[in-house]
């Protein structure tokens, strides 16, 4: 089962920046989809941005097309959000999560198939 520890949370103001990253603890890092997901208090978690590990796919949701970026590191079994334009709505707590052995056409964002997550970081923009 893939571990994951997230790092790279923190406290922006608007238009600010943020990097978080997820290291993934066990070899099947590769062909797994890598997805981050967000859950403001209140509502319910949502996909984020996915990236298949096997072969580099990348999804996004559309309210962060465009300001985040999803990518990895093979090398380092480390996927990474780059967080530009930060808004206050982007204001939750951000999870990483695994689907072993799916790709994210299939998977994300669908939470079912994610059976592995983090702890989660807190990630808060004020205006």
């Amino acid at each position: 089962q893939v571990q994951l520890v997230e790092s790279g949370g923190g406290s922006v103001q608007t238009g600010g920046s943020l990097r978080l990253s997820c290291a993934a603890s066990d070899y099947t890092y590769i062909n797994n989809c890598m997805g981050w997901f967000r859950q403001a208090p209140g509502r319910e978690r949502e996909g984020v941005a996915a990236v298949y590990t096997g072969g580099g796919s990348t999804y996004y949701a559309d309210s962060v097309k465009g300001r985040f970026t999803i990518s990895q590191d093979h090398a380092k079994r480390t996927v990474y959000l780059q967080m530009d334009s930060l808004k206050p709505e982007d204001t939750a707590v951000y999870y990483c999560a695994a689907a072993d052995f799916v790709s994210c056409g299939v998977a994300w964002p669908r939470t079912e198939y994610f059976t592995n997550w983090g702890q989660g970081t807190q990630v808060t923009v004020s205006s």
